[in-house]
């Protein structure tokens, strides 16, 4: 646990000799945020917390590298969780919470029943940047206790008459070369602005082969929860925009995405007691391979001078679905007439809503910007067994309304505080409901209810800059989510229950206190920051050995952290930083409102030290050398040990060449082969899903602006 006078030493060796914090970090006063992840239009300093901006020029670098946009967040966001390198994200969190995914701040993720597949659900070549805000806050209303996840899309050209043609190429495969492991991607955007209309648009077709760990050996395919490897995915977007007048602006984006399992491998399962890992063989599961499917429109209008303020307003729409590989069910009729039962299931959402925000400045004669706005949402989800077209879980539906305010007033030119305040009215509708008959005791009938969820949710900060250099800051916010109702509605076998009455229902409130320090000369660039969350009644995911599945426990839950970056501009044409996180999470596991035990390690990340290099050798060549060390964790209960996960380092290499047509990225991913097992398999009780991370991997790809 973090202690007061630790963090005071740490804040008093920033200022004495400044580190700085790693380009990857770059602070909400330092660059414009985009009102989708601020909820403020132009947000230069708007929130008191811990920002991350992944820009192009950074996404590019990490794309020669990796296509898997949760191993980017890791290798640039020490507090994020390594990547589970797979299609499902569960276990992944920021900050030991689940952060919520945006996609130009419409919510990806299916909180009613989370399936952990928010993080795909659309292709890194239609990205243009990436805002991360770290810890819980309300500001995007359900779902991001952890932080929020900004994808911000392609936009098109600015200026009128010019037009861009974007062609990428790529290939990779494991080193050394397994003839099953080389991957095929290619992509195509075209944009252009002519007077009052724009358009950009594309479309990508990618490919996957099988992982190898640095053994050489076959990675075990994750064919039921679902996999990047062994498959093939395709994207097609495009966006218009309509510049009405100089202040008033319509714009229309449709997105399709589907990444599916070839189903052409199937696991094999490791020992965990040996040490023995998972692998994969070649082979085919029962149905057809994992899948998620994921198509949305979004229609945005903003009137930078409407009432002398600045409006915007989104309506969106969003379809999705994620299938699930097949799974042995055994006796599922309870009554003998097929004693192996193979089903596949399937979640199914459908999300409406709509965005609305008015703020205007210099309120009064004042340095004060206000901002007032209305959220509403409409998650209409449930889970089915797509052979015995019985619904795991029920129909579920989600309705909220959510007026907000914010408010920012420079009280002095050096001195900015912050306030909000957001209102949540919810009203969760689930039917009458018989669950499934392999439940422990068979089927149970649930009288469906309506309960109702009010919660007002501050938020609170200053900013203080000290110089042109150096700013501090201190925030205090609060985050809303509910607990995955659709694993607790599927795992009732207590006859009689009520929707209405049950508890684990209840929403999560998570708070988020932070104080941190910022420091930017031009060469130094530093970050430091201390976090404290607390939920009273949290939401922990725990894994029971006899069914091998995970269900949901509310109990006391506290997480204290640092993080701080440190980068150097040592020339023109060089930069260096390392980064490091260390959180520490705690839950009530007797019910004294006292927590006295280590989170598991599917809730929190390991303490983790990032670092890197970038030199610019000429004109037509650049490389950036990065690293990334998990550190070994042990996880205790009241006092005892009862697990525990050995650390590793991994190191990357990119390089571009300018050549005479385009430009060649080569990437190497974990350049030295370390055969590490990932963290979610040390911290993971489970045989199937006991795997080494990837060995070495090639990655060429050629990219040609028209």
């Amino acid at each position: 646990m973090l202690r007061p006078q630790l963090l005071a030493s740490a804040v008093l060796a920033v200022l004495i000799a400044p580190i700085a914090q790693a380009e990857e970090a770059k602070d909400l006063d330092r660059v414009t945020v985009s009102a989708s992840t601020s909820r403020t239009p132009n947000s230069e300093a708007a929130l008191a917390n811990t920002i991350t901006v992944i820009d192009a020029e950074q996404l590019k670098q990490q794309l020669a590298v990796t296509q898997d946009v949760s191993q980017i967040l890791a290798n640039l966001i020490p507090s994020f969780s390594p990547s589970r390198q797979k299609l499902t994200n569960g276990g992944e969190t920021l900050r030991g919470r689940k952060p919520l995914y945006l996609v130009d701040g419409v919510p990806q993720s299916t909180p009613l029943r989370e399936g952990g597949r928010d993080g795909h659900t659309i292709d890194p070549a239609m990205i243009e940047r990436i805002e991360v805000i770290h810890g819980a806050n309300a500001l995007q209303g359900l779902g991001a206790s952890g932080g929020i996840i900004n994808i911000i899309t392609k936009r098109a050209p600015r200026r009128d008459g010019e037009s861009f043609q974007d062609v990428n190429i790529g290939v990779s495969s494991a080193l050394p070369n397994q003839s099953d492991s080389v991957g095929y991607r290619a992509s195509y955007l075209f944009g252009t602005r002519s007077g009052d209309v724009d358009f950009v648009g594309g479309a990508s077709y990618a490919s996957e082969g099988l992982f190898y760990d640095g053994n050489g050996d076959a990675i075990a395919v994750n064919d039921i929860q679902g996999d990047l490897m062994d498959a093939r995915s395709y994207n097609l977007f495009a966006k218009a925009g309509w510049d009405i007048d100089e202040d008033k602006r319509l714009q229309l984006t449709a997105n399709r995405y589907q990444l599916r399992g070839n189903n052409d491998y199937i696991t094999v399962n490791g020992d965990i007691r040996t040490g023995k890992l998972a692998t994969s063989a070649r082979g085919s599961r029962e149905g057809r391979g994992a899948q998620n499917r994921s198509t949305s429109v979004v229609l945005d209008y903003t009137d930078k001078s409407l009432a002398g303020g600045y409006f915007n307003a989104q309506l969106f729409w969003v379809d999705f679905n994620g299938l699930y590989g097949a799974t042995d069910w055994e006796d599922f009729w309870r009554d003998g007439r097929d004693p192996h039962w193979w089903d596949q299931s399937q979640n199914v959402s459908e999300k409406i809503g709509g965005k609305f925000g008015w703020s205007r400045d210099n309120l009064f004669g004042q340095r004060l910007r206000a901002t007032f706005g209305l959220d509403w949402n409409r998650d209409k989800t449930y889970q089915e067994l797509v052979v015995a077209k019985l619904k795991w879980v029920p129909q579920t539906t989600y309705e909220s309304w959510s007026p907000f305010a914010q408010a920012e007033w420079w009280v002095t030119d050096k001195v900015m505080l912050t306030a909000g305040v957001r209102h949540e009215r919810g009203k969760l509708e689930v039917g009458d409901f018989t669950t499934i008959p392999s439940n422990a005791g068979g089927s149970r009938f649930v009288r469906g209810g309506s309960p109702k969820t009010r919660e007002t949710l501050p938020n609170y900060g200053i900013v203080f800059e000290a110089t042109d250099a150096l700013k501090f800051y201190a925030s205090y916010s609060e985050g809303y989510t509910v607990a995955d109702i659709g694993r607790v509605l599927r795992g009732i076998t207590t006859p009689n229950q009520s929707v209405d009455k049950l508890v684990d229902l209840s929403p999560v409130v998570s708070d988020n206190r932070e104080i941190g320090v910022d420091f930017d000369n031009g060469r130094w660039l530093a970050h430091l920051a201390a976090y404290w969350s607390d939920s009273d009644l949290g939401s922990r995911l725990q894994f029971d050995r006899n069914t091998q599945s995970y269900f949901v426990v509310r109990e006391r839950t506290e997480i204290r952290g640092i993080e701080g970056n440190v980068a150097f501009q040592f020339s023109d044409n060089g930069r260096a930083g390392v980064g490091y996180a260390r959180g520490k999470g705690r839950y009530d596991s007797d019910g004294d409102d006292r927590v006295d035990s280590d989170l598991p390690g599917i809730n929190i990340s390991p303490d983790r030290i990032t670092a890197f290099w970038d030199q610019t050798w000429n004109d037509w060549f650049s490389t950036r050398l990065q690293g990334s060390r998990a550190i070994d964790r042990d996880f205790d209960s009241k006092g005892v040990q009862v697990a525990s996960t050995d650390g590793y380092t991994t190191v990357d290499l990119q390089g571009r060449f300018k050549l005479p047509l385009g430009q060649l990225n080569v990437g190497i991913e974990n350049l030295f082969d370390e055969q590490y097992i990932t963290y979610y398999s040390q911290s993971t009780p489970r045989n199937d899903t006991y795997v080494a991370g990837r060995g070495r991997v090639l990655n060429l790809s050629w990219s040609h602006r028209f």
